[in-house]
């Protein structure tokens, strides 16, 4: 499967899916280190230009949230909404099973480091088109997940990465959740005109999950 996954996006670039994250910085001259969410780093090839936004780790440590107001008028604050930023992309290339990038305008490790924890976005129209073979993962959000015996389980509510490992979020019927591990012998089948995905989870799985407590 290609990678691209999709997530809550603010408002104005609902037409934007991510494609990885900026890990930590590499070298002294501004060059960052990206987890690639895409089977191949090829697709940077295609790319001229991406946008970054602060991911959770980013956000927490840049904006601390500051301590409450006390006396009258104390008002919830409002959650701000994550900043979008465009960079073009100057270079690329492999290095160990990672994709090192480096973006104009970011020119030494000090400026690298500002971008630890975003998350790389891109323009969905921008993005390869895919064989019959292919898909991106923000397609898989809102799936319905069915077992290899014709049992429905529920629905995909989203694609998680954590440390590069895919995982699919499913929501069943009664309110729990599921985390699924996506592995090529674990899927059996995508239709995305259907909207249905096929999957045989690993053994033990369901029963951790689903199980009397």
């Amino acid at each position: 499967m290609s990678s691209a996954k999709s997530q809550g996006m603010p408002v104005g670039s609902k037409d934007l899916v991510v494609i990885g994250e900026v890990t930590k910085p590499h070298g002294l001259r501004g060059e960052v280190c990206i987890r690639s969410y895409a089977d191949s780093p090829s697709l940077f090839d295609q790319l001229s230009a991406v946008y970054l936004r602060p991911g959770p780790q980013a956000e927490e440590a840049e904006e601390p949230t500051p301590p409450p107001r006390k006396g009258r008028g104390r008002r919830p604050m409002r959650p701000r909404k994550p900043r979008l930023r465009r960079y073009s992309v100057a270079s690329w290339r492999s290095h160990k099973g990672a994709v090192l990038v480096t973006f104009e305008g970011v020119a030494d490790r000090t400026a690298a480091e500002a971008l630890r924890g975003h998350e790389m976005l891109v323009r969905e129209a921008d993005l390869p088109e895919l064989t019959d073979e292919e898909l991106y993962l923000y397609q898989i959000e809102g799936l319905s997940v069915v077992l290899e015996g014709g049992e429905a389980l529920g629905t995909v509510r989203e694609v998680q990465m954590p440390a590069g490992q895919e995982l699919w979020a499913i929501d069943t019927p009664d309110g729990r959740e599921v985390l699924f591990p996506v592995a090529e012998e674990f899927v059996r089948d995508v239709d995305l005109d259907a909207r249905v995905v096929v999957i045989a989870p690993p053994p033990g799985l369901l029963d951790l999950y689903l199980g009397d407590d």
